[in-house]
């Protein structure tokens, strides 16, 4: 048995058998690379899919729509685990917290592992009547462009 140590490689020859084994720091410590301590509030927001685009996140801290801990933040603002942070949009205020931070954006499926929703079934509430306000004129898909009954009476209800 013979060894030869290049390049953080071991080249191990066993009976003209040539096994080549890669041991690398980056692939025992995946997971270790994959958590951080603190993270901006601007990338995390999008990376957990609470906005679009990243530009979108920072856009809504200049704006003052992000809170952490209840206070108006910018998008340079790092969070931690365990921060509370509220996102205003339009209606309700969604309320969450961070379980976990992540190096790189996530699947609509794993968000649940990395923050916790908080909202109150109250403001929960107010979307649902906002919903029901708007339902006094109801169209089925599929049915095509409108006839000009369908307008006159669509006009009657935005009057």
């Amino acid at each position: 048995m013979a060894f030869l140590e290049f390049y953080n490689c071991k080249l191990t020859l066993i009976n003209k058998n040539i096994d080549f084994t890669r041991e690398d720091s980056r692939l025992n410590n995946k997971h270790k690379s994959d958590t951080l301590e603190a993270q901006r509030i601007d990338k995390f927001l999008w990376a957990v899919r609470l906005f679009k685009t990243r530009s979108m996140a920072s856009d809504a801290c200049k704006k003052g729509r992000i809170k952490v801990n209840g206070e108006k933040v910018k998008a340079s603002r790092t969070i931690h685990v365990g921060d509370i942070f509220t996102v205003n949009s339009a209606p309700i205020e969604y309320t969450y917290k961070v379980k976990e931070m992540l190096k790189n954006r996530v699947g609509a499926k794993l968000v649940a592992d990395y923050i916790e929703n908080l909202t109150p079934q109250e403001e929960l509430d107010k979307l649902e009547e906002i919903k029901m306000s708007r339902v006094e004129y109801y169209r089925p898909k599929g049915t095509g462009r409108p006839t000009k009954r369908d307008r006159r009476l669509l006009d009657e209800i935005w009057e």
